[in-house]
């Protein structure tokens, strides 16, 4: 027997199964690594030497608002939220074995460590089985305004059950225009996302089971992702693609029959109900402003189809409406696309009629209105709605940092100038001095009340879209904040929502939290001078 050939067949076998197994750990540990630790099925970051060591999320100013700590439980660490009425926003972590929402799901690749510089840190960290770091995420949201939101959401009004009724549910958008950051954003109802993460690393899917029945939808982020009718507050973008494009003025004239109606559009009456001028409107002709500021729906008919199919229409793309959205937001805030049209039809002349104030097949997000709201504010420009403000390392080493951008200018700067005049003539003189908080609010509040009817048996949702603090004596002092807020099923916009938006703008400024100058008001002859008010006026 030959010892040198057997030798030498017996190291062939260890060479080969060495290769084999080098070739095992070079595709277990380089190829599919990534896969591997990213699979739910995986247990390893269970354990207390692999658990990442995800990243932290902060508010513009640094105050921390959800970070991880040792799980005594459940898997590795626990997330921990310092916000819960940002929980929808920010949404949840509760470890690999369960999906994650929100900007922790958006943003997961650099909170867990698996992009950019931090990904290549990370894959010595893995060689070295030491656990990966994640970086940390900065919100553009003032957890400051958050709160104030929060709390005056559920400032108690009159309920009447006639024009206005209870409800906990709705959104509240407060926006820098000028930046396109979001300050503050609020979903009601919500969760409370540390007993979620807490029950599901635990293996207690109760609580989780009980927010996905919920008819009242608590884990639904509505400013994003829910859609309305917007009622009158939807005679903004009629208003404005009106004026813009040179076909409406604001001085218009509307006989007594054109302004109270009805009127009719292909056989369909639109008035007399909703022409909402009746019964202190005693002096006709009135003008497009003037119906604006009383939110009459017979003239913003007609403005609508004055101004025409396909210039309305083009004004409503200019604010990304419908799926161009996907092209105008980054991935912090991917909000369900709105829409004015049946699956791109065109419109007929009562859909166009109804649209245009805002009843007909509309349907809107809240963070759409917003947009619409800030173009105003902001003198024409469209600024990119921002979220997230920065993205940094550890060591607070930035690696991303996201700067404001203009899209472009929706509409010129005379129109902007034109439409915050007529909502100042809202509040001041029309709808909105019914509500007292915002007439008398000192913090120079101008706005578009809306009442979405919608049909059978259900209140109509209540809409305020609202900019402040503005100057009618200097009108190209720009408003510094804008706010929108709705209630579902809560009645008329004005008085279901115009209290708790005018606290939330009292408080922010009293605070300092947002630096203006408040100017004073105008004198109290202002609605009788300019004719947006009847009743205790001498007839011109």
């Amino acid at each position: 027997m030959n010892i040198s050939t057997n030798i030498r067949k017996l190291t062939l076998l260890f060479v080969t199964f060495f290769i084999a197994l080098s070739g095992g750990l070079v595709y277990w540990q380089v190829v599919v690594a990534q896969r591997v630790t990213q699979n739910i099925h995986n247990g390893r970051p269970c354990l207390p030497d692999s658990a990442p060591d995800r990243g932290r999320i902060f508010d513009r100013n640094g105050v921390l608002l959800a970070d991880s700590k040792p799980s005594t439980t459940g898997c590795g660490s626990i997330r921990h939220y310092y916000e819960p009425s940002l929980a929808g926003l920010i949404g949840y972590y509760a470890g690999p074995n369960y999906p994650s929402t929100g900007i922790e799901h958006l943003y997961d690749d650099y909170l867990s460590g698996r992009a950019g510089i931090t990904a290549l840190q990370n894959t010595v960290n893995q060689t070295l089985h030491r656990p990966p770091v994640g970086d940390d995420i900065y919100l553009t949201i003032d957890v400051r305004i958050q709160r104030l939101v929060n709390q005056h959401f559920d400032d108690p009004i009159n309920i009447d059950n006639f024009l206005t009724f209870a409800s906990d549910r709705g959104s509240v958008v407060v926006s820098d225009p000028h930046t396109g950051g979001i300050l503050a954003m609020l979903s009601r109802p919500s969760f409370d996302p540390n007993k979620l993460v807490s029950t599901l690393q635990s293996g207690d899917q109760a609580y989780f089971n009980q927010l996905v029945h919920d008819p009242e939808q608590p884990l639904l982020e509505r400013p994003l992702n829910a859609l309305y009718p917007p009622g009158s507050t939807y005679k903004t973008v009629t208003l404005m693609a009106g004026l813009d494009s040179g076909k409406v003025n604001l001085n218009d004239q509307f006989d007594q029959q054109h302004a109270i109606g009805p009127i009719f559009v292909n056989g369909q009456p639109i008035g007399p109900i909703g022409n909402n001028l009746q019964p202190y409107t005693i002096r006709f002709p009135v003008t497009t402003e003037y119906g604006f500021a009383h939110s009459d729906n017979v003239i913003f008919a007609q403005v609508g189809l004055k101004t025409g199919q396909s210039t309305w229409l083009d004004y409503n793309n200019r604010f990304f409406l419908g799926q161009q959205q996907n092209h105008f937001v980054d991935r912090d805030l991917p909000f369900t696309p709105s829409s004015v049209q049946t699956n791109g039809q065109p419109l007929s002349d009562n859909e166009l009629a109804a649209n245009a104030f805002g009843q007909g097949i509309d349907n809107i997000s809240p963070m759409q209105m917003s947009l619409f709201d800030n173009v105003v504010a902001n003198d024409g420009q469209l600024m990119k709605p921002m979220l997230v403000s920065q993205i940094t390392d550890r060591t607070k080493n930035p690696l991303q940092v996201n700067q404001s951008q203009a899209t472009g200018s929706a509409v010129s700067s005379q129109t902007a100038t034109q439409v915050r005049q007529a909502m100042f003539g809202v509040v001041r003189c029309g709808s909105g001095l019914l509500v007292t908080d915002l007439f008398t609010s000192t913090s120079a509040i101008i706005g578009k009340t809306g009442t979405a009817e919608l049909g059978g048996k259900l209140n109509a949702d209540g809409w305020l879209i609202t900019q402040a603090p503005y100057s009618v004596n200097n009108p190209t002092q720009l408003p510094a904040l804008t706010i929108i807020a709705m209630k579902e099923n809560a009645g008329e916009g004005g008085l279901a929502v115009g209290p708790m938006v005018a606290h939330i703008y009292n408080d922010i400024f009293a605070n300092g939290y947002v630096k203006v100058q408040v100017p004073t008001p105008p004198g109290q002859s202002y609605c009788c001078t300019t004719q947006l008010l009847q009743q205790g006026c001498v007839a011109p």
